[in-house]
This record gives structure tokens, C-alpha cells and sequence, in this order.
């Protein structure tokens, strides 16, 4: 098994995409052109991290903004697996200070970031969607999710990781989703032996969100999607969970936990395939 740093040097490269901010329902704000390059220093004892993102002036001209530095080792909030794929963000929720984390997958020349943040009142008001190619290859993104990609059986297996522990737990998976009715889609997860139902109705001017009382899941371009609480809630567990499809019946997801108390709990990486 792979050490955290080995699974954080999986990402080196020179990754060319763009940040897309998109409102709480899901409606593209802006789209801003990047380039980020993580680089080994040191032996790979070491990472330089550069990031250049190109805003328009007042005049619709691009101008770059720089930001870089070095990391020997990864965030408090973040776990990495195998693939690269990780989780960074808060490590506790408090009313009064903004909430959040970032989701990122790898794929061969392929990498997707998601975040999902969280104001002060505890409210979802911000999804930034990152989608990047190694730069020099030509590896295609993929098409916006549709609900029929989404719907069916999801078999395959978890891995769970915990923060501050070399605990890692390994569990079978099992992940259904159909149409009850014209807007119902009617959920059902397994963990091992966690069970988790929920329902979900598509909203009517916005096919591509599916909410319930406290839930939303917003389906995105580079067949990924985000299922998340719309308001963090003093005293309630809360989980984040994105999921990116690489092939057409074969997907990732990332579920990030918090107790009760607002406690980073733990972090699951699911690899699955659709049968049918």
C-alpha cells in the first residue's frame, strides 16, 4: 500500500483546464482559464505547486494571476488514495466561519476537482468545478452527466480512510438509483453493512438538480456530479459526496463525513461499475 506522500506524488504534472464557479443551484457565473503545475523537488521529498488563472479586466482582456509555493507533506485536512485521488477541507464545522472541501480525481491525462462551500449561516452559496488535461496529451473531457447515467445498480468497492490514523477499512458497495415517477428518482447505499435511503425529486426548471428537504445533487459536465446538504445544521451528522464517471458504466466518488458535533470523521474513496 501506498504511503499518503506517494499517493499525493501521483498528481505531478503541468494540468491545463479552467475554474468554473457555478451558483448553488448549479447555473454557470464564470468560467476562468488555468494552468497549474505541481512539480518534484528534492527527489520528490518535496512539491512546487504554481498556479496561474487568467481573469478578464474591465476591458474583457485575460490578465494572469500567480500564486506558488512549496509542500513537504499534505494538509491536516486532507487524505490521498492510491490513484491520487483526495480530499482536502475543513477538519470541523462551525456556525459563524465558512465550511467546505475540495474533491479531485485522477484519470490517466485526466484530473476533476470539485468544491463545495459553505457560508457563515451554514449555507451551500458556492460550487467551483475544475476540470483539467495533463498538458501535451489530448485526452478528451467527458460529456455533462445525464440522469440516465447516473440511475441503475452501482456494484464495486470502498475504501475509508481516517484523519490522523493509518486505519483503513475496505467494504463491498452497492449503489441503486431509479425512477419512481416522471420526477422521483428513489436512492439506496451500502457501505459494508450501512445502509443509507434517500428520495430525491428533479426540480422542474432545472433537470440537472434533484433535491429533498436538506439534500441536493447537481449533475455536472465531465459526467461528475456533487450530492450534498443545502444547510449545515448544528448537531447533525453531514456527509459531501462527488462522483465522476471515467467511462460510461464505471465511476469514482468521494464521501467526506462529519459528526454531529461538526468533526471530520472520515473519508471514502469507491471505485464501481454499472451493471445492464
Amino acid at each position: 500500500m501506498k504511503s499518503q506522500w506517494e499517493c499525493v506524488l501521483q498528481n505531478l504534472g503541468e494540468w491545463q483546464g479552467s475554474f468554473t464557479r457555478l451558483s448553488p443551484t448549479g447555473e454557470e457565473i464564470e468560467d476562468i482559464p488555468s494552468l497549474i503545475s505541481l512539480t518534484g523537488v528534492d527527489e520528490n521529498r518535496a512539491i512546487h505547486l504554481s498556479l496561474t488563472r487568467h481573469y478578464p479586466d474591465a476591458e474583457g482582456i485575460l490578465q494572469p494571476q500567480e500564486m506558488a509555493f512549496d509542500f513537504s507533506e499534505p494538509s491536516p485536512g486532507a487524505i490521498f488514495f492510491e490513484t491520487g485521488a483526495f480530499s482536502e477541507g475543513s477538519i470541523s464545522w462551525r456556525m459563524g466561519a465558512l465550511g467546505g472541501a475540495e474533491f479531485a480525481f485522477k484519470h490517466e491525462d485526466r484530473r476533476l476537482r470539485l468544491i463545495p462551500q459553505y457560508d457563515g449561516d451554514g449555507k451551500f452559496f458556492r460550487l467551483t468545478q475544475i476540470r483539467e488535461g495533463r498538458v501535451g496529451t489530448n485526452a478528451p473531457e467527458r460529456p455533462p452527466l445525464e440522469l440516465a447515467d447516473w440511475l441503475g445498480v452501482w456494484q464495486g468497492e470502498a475504501v475509508t480512510r481516517y484523519p490522523g490514523s493509518t486505519q483503513v477499512s475496505e467494504s463491498p458497495t452497492v449503489q441503486t438509483a431509479a425512477l419512481t415517477d416522471d420526477r422521483t428518482v428513489a436512492s439506496s447505499r451500502s457501505i459494508g453493512s450501512q445502509v443509507t435511503e434517500s428520495i430525491l425529486t428533479i426540480d422542474a426548471s432545472t433537470p440537472t438538480r434533484l433535491t429533498n428537504q436538506s439534500t441536493q445533487a447537481i449533475l455536472l459536465p465531465d459526467a461528475a456530479y456533487v450530492l450534498c446538504p443545502t444547510q449545515f445544521v448544528p448537531g447533525v451528522a453531514i456527509e459531501l459526496e462527488v462522483g465522476w464517471s471515467i467511462e460510461p458504466n464505471l465511476r469514482q466518488r468521494l464521501i467526506r463525513t462529519y459528526t454531529d458535533r461538526g468533526e471530520w470523521f472520515s473519508l471514502t474513496f469507491i471505485t464501481e461499475s454499472r451493471s445492464g
